[in-house]
């Protein structure tokens, strides 16, 4: 595939601003194979997003930067420029359930995801043969009720080990504790099997059932100290009826999991999410 740089920029919103972006890009003979504007009317914030091909580039990287960086002074400029050929290392982290980890693994295996899944964590060790076939390191990290800490301070050196970029919570069954969540801050994604906010924490399609819905979702969102209440990424829908039991709800549910988590975490993936307060602007 193409090396491609991506620009990511979020800002105040300021007449004149994608005009001397696109000035300084083609004075360096930038090729902008695929451009992303949005303004937040409420807030007056600016988010773009471009994808520029590297080979046209005159500058390298680490110019690229120094030069970039008087442009982004005189904005007020978050930014950020990734190379694509530098791909993240992802941990995936399972319980029981294995369905979600089973289609990363193989969206990953297939060349879908542009990352290095680098090790599977879990709590359980019944997923161990599934990781080890995709030819992937599997740790297994035993959560007890009476004390849980021991087990993220394992979690947490595992992550440390492999210079981990992404956590992928893929039906994860445990709490993700607050200072994990600050470390690792817009780079740990979870996928909750509920269309959040409604039907937060436990046994969502439980609490679905008894409220009568007819629609049931999944929410894939980043992970922060409030629970279930991180940034969303995406979200995926689908129709039931009346005559729907709880146990066919979490059968159907599993395929809105599937789907929300492989595209928020490929969003990700492709710098297409930037993280503005307690919401995201997605460039899908």
């Amino acid at each position: 595939m193409m090396k491609r740089y991506r620009l990511i920029i979020d800002c105040p919103d300021q007449i004149g601003l994608v005009a001397e972006v696109s000035r300084f890009l083609a004075e360096h003979q930038a090729s902008i194979t695929e451009a992303s504007h949005h303004t937040d009317k409420e807030t007056g914030w600016f988010f773009m997003r471009h994808e520029i091909e590297a080979e046209t580039f005159k500058l390298g990287l680490d110019e690229f930067k120094a030069e970039f960086a008087l442009l982004a002074e005189k904005f007020n400029m978050n930014w950020t420029i990734n190379d694509s050929s530098e791909r993240k290392n992802v941990v995936v982290m399972a319980s029981r359930d294995s369905h979600c980890l089973a289609d990363i693994l193989h969206r990953w295996h297939s060349g879908e995801l542009e990352c290095n899944i680098v090790a599977v964590i879990a709590n359980h060790e019944h997923l161990r043969q599934m990781a080890q076939w995709h030819g992937i390191p599997y740790h297994y990290v035993p959560f007890p009720k009476e004390d849980k800490q021991p087990a993220f301070d394992e979690v947490a050196n595992i992550i440390r080990q492999y210079e981990t970029d992404t956590v992928v919570l893929a039906r994860f069954m445990q709490i993700f504790p607050d200072a994990l969540c600050q470390e690792m801050a817009g780079q740990v994604i979870n996928i909750h099997h509920s269309f959040l906010p409604s039907f937060a924490g436990a046994k969502p399609y439980h609490q679905a059932y008894q409220r009568g819905v007819k629609l049931i979702g999944a929410t894939c969102h980043y992970v922060t100290a409030d629970l279930d209440a991180g940034p969303i990424i995406e979200q995926e829908i689908m129709r039931i009826s009346h005559s729907d039991s709880v146990e066919d709800m979490v059968r159907k549910g599993k395929d809105c999991e599937k789907n929300a988590l492989a595209r928020g975490l490929r969003y990700h993936l492709e710098d297409r999410v930037i993280i503005h307060h307690n919401k995201t602007v997605v460039f899908a």
